[in-house]
């Protein structure tokens, strides 16, 4: 016989042994509960019993063992398509986060609590999608995470599992065409919202210069007062300056009186009202020779004529020689009296 085929047939024999060996389990007498795991052994298909980690009986034959996993796992939902509340194809997968916190329920009031739970978690991302926008699934994906928990754990519940949490992993346009549509309404709301901050600026470079206006307008008004209580103080206390020196000259003018009074009385006797009238005339006399000297001393082109009215031929009265009124009226009569000299002599002519 070929020695190829007698080796092909060798091969073949173990390859059927080793399938037999896989295929047929092992049967003993006990059992290993893993730490985080919980079982449940039924005795003929019925009466459930509790195993607790470790090592447990399991008679074959008569006893069937339910392991389940205590600990939290979690669950990939693939890209699922879908549409949101503006009527947007997305596509997006998450991955479900449970625990199972009532073994007996998970095993026997749900035939397959892993597939459930998978469909459960599909529905409840078609059906909470579609009460977001595109743009509050992009902007707050946190608030459709916790919609999504709330909605598969009241769904769950009943079968003793706890939704821990649900994570959005990838959304996007289920198409090209559907993401450059979005694209350019993303641009369009980029150049509002431009728009709205370049108007807001103007309105504040506006609010500014207007408060710049106020500002500086209060600024005229309060320093225009300022200058007016200024000048109302300046004034015034002009005029009490006036006033005392006006009453400090009366004071010092009857001080003089009373010195001159004093002069001209007899000695050891006080002086009366003729030796004050006569020291008054004598100061007002005193008085009217200090005006002429600056009349003098001035760089006036007016002339003046001093000299008593007898001199004059016009008869003179006692304190009246230096009277400069009185010299302004001679000079104007002389005047008058050339002009008309100059008349008659023209008439005459």
């Amino acid at each position: 016989m070929n020695p190829l085929i007698l080796r092909r047939s060798a091969l073949r024999a173990a390859s059927r042994t080793r399938v037999s060996s896989a295929v047929v389990p092992r049967r003993t007498f006990l059992t290993i509960i893993e730490q985080g795991k919980e079982g449940w052994r039924l005795s003929l298909g019925r009466d459930p019993v509790r195993l607790s980690p470790g090592l447990n009986i399991n008679i074959p034959l008569y006893h069937a063992v339910h392991k389940i996993d205590l600990r939290e796992s979690s669950i990939s939902i693939p890209n699922l398509p879908g549409y949101t509340a503006d009527n947007v194809p997305v596509a997006c997968s998450g991955s479900l986060f449970y625990r199972i916190t009532d073994g007996y329920k998970a095993c026997f009031e749900v035939s397959d609590v892993q597939t459930n739970i998978r469909n459960t978690g599909t529905s409840a991302v078609r059906s909470v999608l579609g009460h977001f926008t595109y743009d509050q699934v992009i902007g707050d994906r946190n608030e459709l995470n916790k919609r999504l928990n709330t909605v598969i754990g009241n769904s769950i519940a009943n079968w003793g599992v706890e939704c821990t949490r649900f994570e959005i992993q990838t959304f996007q346009p289920a198409n090209r065409e559907v993401e450059r549509q979005l694209e350019l309404q993303m641009e369009a709301e980029r150049n509002r919202r431009k728009q709205l901050l370049d108007t807001q600026a103007q309105i504040n470079v506006a609010e500014g210069q207007k408060q710049r206006v106020i500002l500086e307008s209060e600024g005229h008004l309060a320093a225009k007062s300022n200058e007016a209580d200024a000048a109302f103080k300046t004034v015034v206390r002009e005029a009490e300056a006036r006033k005392q020196q006006a009453l400090m000259e009366a004071s010092a003018l009857a001080q003089q009186i009373d010195a001159l009074a004093e002069a001209v009385a007899a000695p050891g006797s006080a002086p009366g009202p003729a030796e004050r009238k006569q020291a008054l005339t004598a100061l007002i006399e005193l008085r009217r020779l200090e005006q002429l000297r600056a009349i003098a001393a001035g760089t006036g082109n007016s002339t003046y004529f001093f000299g008593d009215r007898a001199a004059m031929g016009l008869g003179s009265t006692a304190g009246e020689a230096y009277n400069v009124d009185y010299a302004e009226q001679v000079k104007g009569g002389l005047v008058r009296k050339g002009r008309v000299d100059s008349g008659v002599a023209q008439a005459a002519i």
